[in-house]
């Protein structure tokens, strides 16, 4: 690397050398917006299914009463409108850009409800992408949502930085699937998390079995499961494996991904929101006293 760029350089994992020891401001929200609690699906790995794991847990969230939105940090590859059948382009009301909502009631923003096109290519640098997140979380008029859901880019780049080092969150959630391959890498979002002192609340195996819909037997068509034993080699909880099922690719493929429901989702939730962690919902009159 070039001398030039040197202050760019992560020092043993930490911030840039150079940059402001306060770090980064931290976003604030529209006028109007109050977010209970904010929860960040994250891989470090593209092609783990991490939106639709973000998207499903949304819409369970939503369906035992909670106001939730969705934010899809995935500027350059946006999936979740897609999936939730919304279309169209979002507008701007006296408090900030209006979020588009799904037929169950999800809000969401994304890049593709800005874009002209859903398959036009977003290209950009780094800073003009964290820009868009920064714009997303700040300007946008979210009202009273008791969680937002993000959903973050592969990797452990810019969006992801941005997001820890400004944003509240309240819980990391991490995907894997059963290959080796995809638990190297998201251990090294795991390391990211902890370099920047955010809270990771567990991990979740995502296409981990098929269940036969002849005789119900459980198969494996990537690997054994190793999602526990991950986990511990991480330190964090496992939080429940999600299968591959074909009635996920169908309903998103149809824009109705949040009628998607199964067991294993209620079981993740249930472990997400358990007692020991820092996003179970608060009363609607304590958050309301706040």
């Amino acid at each position: 690397m070039k001398d030039s760029d040197e202050g760019d350089q992560m020092q043993g994992g930490g911030a840039p050398e150079g940059a402001c020891p306060a770090g980064p401001p931290s976003f604030s929200t529209a006028t109007g917006t109050k977010i209970g609690k904010t929860l960040a699906v994250m891989s470090g790995k593209g092609g783990v299914g991490k939106s639709a794991v973000a998207t499903l847990i949304a819409a369970e969230l939503h369906r035992r009463g909670s106001k939730v939105g969705v934010l899809d940090a995935d500027i350059t590859g946006p999936s979740i409108p897609r999936g939730l059948g919304i279309t169209g382009r979002i507008t701007v009301g006296p408090d900030g850009v209006i979020p588009a909502e799904s037929s169950g009631g999800l809000k969401v923003m994304s890049m593709n409800l800005v874009l002209p096109s859903e398959d036009d290519a977003v290209i950009w640098r780094g800073p003009l992408v964290s820009g868009a997140v920064k714009q997303f979380y700040e300007e946008c008029a979210w009202g009273e949502l008791d969680y937002l859901v993000i959903d973050l880019p592969p990797g452990t780049s810019d969006v992801p930085l941005t997001i820890m080092q400004s944003i509240p969150l309240d819980g990391i959630i991490l995907v894997t699937s059963p290959q080796q391959l995809a638990g190297v890498i998201v251990a090294k979002a795991r390391k990211m998390a902890a370099s920047l002192n955010a809270p990771v609340l567990g991990l979740v195996e995502n296409m981990s079995f098929v269940t036969c819909p002849s005789c119900g037997e459980k198969v494996t068509p990537f690997a054994e499961s190793h999602g526990e034993e991950i986990a511990v080699a991480m330190d964090i909880p496992f939080l429940g494996r999600l299968p591959l099922d074909p009635e996920i690719s169908r309903l998103a493929d149809a824009g109705k991904l949040e009628e998607y429901r199964s067991e294993a989702v209620a079981e993740v939730l249930d472990n997400v929101l358990g007692e020991d962690t820092p996003v179970r919902r608060a009363p609607v009159k304590e958050r309301k006293e706040k």
